[in-house]
């Protein structure tokens, strides 16, 4: 994460309790299901991942410096960065963005202009991560918008026993 008060610095944080998902712990609530199921939106993975990164560094404050989405882009490049866009029409309106390796996803970032489009990619990558037969997405952090999905905080350790194993070492 960059440290816009210490000049975009980047550092690595390794929290203490990891926030993750497990896919078969997964809920989806009623109401964004039958939302899902409508399909307003286009949804689309990697139609333009700078943009979606861009995107979720659109706030008051942010850890998404521009070497970071450098970085990101290069990673996408090599098949290992992946974006989950919600599209309407022409503007991508939701999505999300992290890193694919072996049976883990690595979340960074999610960001909406529209009501409910961050759900709708939490859901899109929840049916990628199923088809992909992933064992864990990693959240890093814990907040209310992904309790409802299922999310919840482990102890580091029992978080490096469950990358280990997606990493098959």
């Amino acid at each position: 994460m960059a440290d816009p008060d210490e000049n975009d610095a980047i550092f690595w944080y390794e929290p203490e309790m990891r926030g993750v998902i497990l896919p078969h712990e997964f809920h989806v609530p009623k109401n964004l299901r039958r939302l899902y199921n409508k399909k307003p939106f286009s949804l689309h993975i990697n139609k333009d991942f700078k943009k979606c990164i861009e995107m979720c560094a659109l706030r008051e404050e942010t850890w998404i410096s521009d070497e970071i989405i450098e970085v990101y882009c290069g990673l996408n490049k090599m098949g290992y960065g992946l974006s989950f866009e919600v599209w309407q029409g022409n503007e991508m309106v939701g999505g999300l963005y992290g890193i694919a390796m072996g049976k883990i996803f690595f979340g960074e970032s999610m960001f909406h202009t529209v009501t409910n489009a961050s759900k709708i990619a939490l859901v899109f990558l929840m049916e990628w991560v199923r088809d992909k037969d992933i064992q864990v997405v990693d959240c890093q952090f814990i907040n209310d918008h992904l309790l409802q999905f299922g999310a919840k905080e482990i102890p580091q350790e029992e978080f490096i026993q469950l990358l280990n194993k997606a990493l098959g070492i």
